[in-house]
């Protein structure tokens, strides 16, 4: 009994270590992405590129799906970190997807 308690309190700590893990890789990308706006000529520009770049590869994973098997599901979430860490975003959702 004492081990099966033991189990489960370190399964939920790597789980909590690994969410923590997740969302610092996910700070990080923003700070790349704000990063690398901020240092552009245009700002505007950058900014306008990074959502349209983003939201395109989500629906080019979403159309190759039936090749892959692999789709994320389009919703508020899904398109906001698209839209704002673009590129990285995406591959975000797809690491997240596969595994969940």
């Amino acid at each position: 009994m004492v081990f099966l308690c033991c189990q489960y309190h370190t399964y939920r700590t790597e789980v909590y270590l690994m969410m923590l893990g997740w969302e610092i890789a996910g700070i990080g990308l923003v700070m790349v992405v704000l990063h690398r706006i901020a240092g552009s000529k245009t700002p505007i520009r950058a900014v306008v590129l990074s959502v349209l770049v983003g939201i395109a590869a989500l629906v080019a994973v979403n159309l190759c799906a039936g090749f892959t098997q692999v789709s994320i599901p389009v919703s508020v979430l899904s398109l906001t970190v698209a839209a704002i860490l673009g590129i990285p975003g995406v591959i975000m959702l797809l690491v997240l997807q596969m595994l969940l």
